[in-house]
């Protein structure tokens, strides 16, 4: 797929081109009128109505170039309307499906969502290569969020360290042995916003998720309240 800063860099130099290409197309059809003009024979003026079609045609090229300045602004708005927008969600809290976040001061910790009460429930902490460090019951099966922090304590391999990206999986099943539905979440508030490749990106905890990624915003509750 190609990233959106590409395609609008892609955009502004096509347009650019295209402005360039008729200024001087412009400016040479202006030279040739006045030629034409300045050289007619007095006995043998330039018909009216094909003077009237060239006078029709600079119209246009000057119109043309009035919207490709237009479409050139449109295009620069665009490009930088990316983080701004994404800036309004700073302070709001959010849910995002989204299971990769970094360890700090010896845990990670994750939300997980179950569609309905789980006969097992199994969690798996994955580092950055794939394999699975960690391996053990969830700590709650019935419907609904449920919260887990890591220890940084491996099953398998080594232990977990700070700084390091860490990613959890579920894997639930019902009575009857068969799937169930359960999903892992990255929540809290987001206190940052950054670009990268042409996509917005939002800093929630130790998590940086793709905006795309979202899937509720609430307003930031008062501290005061929740007192």
């Amino acid at each position: 797929m190609v990233d959106a800063v590409s395609t609008t860099n892609n955009a502004a130099a096509r347009i650019g081109a295209g402005t360039g290409m008729l200024a001087s197309n412009f400016e040479t059809f202006l030279a040739l009128l006045t030629s034409q003009l300045k050289n007619q024979d007095p006995l043998s003026p330039v018909d009216s109505n094909q003077f009237t079609a060239q006078l029709t045609q600079m119209a246009g090229v000057e119109q043309q170039l009035l919207t490709n300045d237009l479409l050139k602004s449109l295009v620069s708005a665009q490009s930088g309307g990316g983080l701004g927008q994404a800036a309004t969600y700073i302070g709001k809290e959010a849910t995002a499906a989204w299971s990769a976040t970094k360890m700090a001061d010896g845990e990670a910790s994750w939300s997980y969502e179950l569609a309905a009460n789980a006969a097992s429930a199994t969690l798996q902490v994955v580092d950055g290569s794939g394999k699975v460090v960690w391996s053990g019951d969830a700590p709650a099966k019935t419907t609904g969020m449920h919260e887990f922090t890591w220890d940084g304590k491996a099953t398998s391999g080594n232990d977990g360290q700070d700084g390091q990206v860490y990613s959890l999986k579920i894997i639930a099943k019902d009575a009857a042995g068969g799937a169930l539905d359960a999903q892992v979440l990255t929540r809290g508030r987001i206190s940052g916003v950054e670009m990268y490749d042409g996509e917005a990106y939002l800093t929630i905890g130790n998590s940086i998720v793709p905006l795309a990624t979202v899937i509720a915003l609430e307003e930031a509750q008062d501290p005061a309240l929740a007192a």
